[in-house]
């Protein structure tokens, strides 16, 4: 269950990169689940949530932007790469899967990334401007990872 959902928070990162450390951060720092005794014990600090949460929504915003690169130039797709990596590790080391965690995560913020892509394209085609489409995406992203977060407690 826990890879399950370590791919799933990566399907997030391709979607949205900061989303799903900032919502794992949250999970982590509430105590719904317990990462103290691992290498990714920082995700559940103070100030980690907060700081994943700035960096989110200034990704919301800027994603509108028309300068904004694609997420599929090397920049971009690295970043989620290794957001996914980050936040699908954090969800495995709370069931001692922490290499696991990250594999699934790279996995599903590559899936999240190409599919993701693709299916705002074509969303933006049915509606013309890609403006609605961007806002469903975030909040799929968003909800996305409050459910899974949620999950994994």
């Amino acid at each position: 269950m826990f890879l399950l959902l370590a791919l799933l928070i990566g399907v997030i990162s391709g979607l949205r990169a900061m989303t799903a450390p900032a919502a794992v951060a949250w999970g982590a720092a509430l105590g719904w689940f317990d990462v103290s005794q691992t290498p990714l014990a920082f995700m559940g600090y103070r100030w980690t949530p907060w700081i994943f949460t700035v960096l989110a929504v200034v990704e919301l915003v800027t994603d509108q932007l028309p300068s904004t690169p694609s997420r599929k130039v090397p920049m971009q797709f690295g970043a989620r790469i290794v957001t996914g990596a980050l936040a699908g590790a954090t969800i495995g080391a709370a069931s001692s899967l922490l290499f696991g965690g990250l594999i699934a995560g790279v996995i599903g913020a590559v899936i999240g990334t190409y599919g993701g892509a693709a299916l705002r394209a074509r969303l933006a085609a049915a509606f013309g401007r890609d403006l609605p489409a961007a806002l469903i995406e975030d909040a799929v992203a968003v909800v996305g990872a409050l459910l899974i977060v949620g999950a994994v407690s």
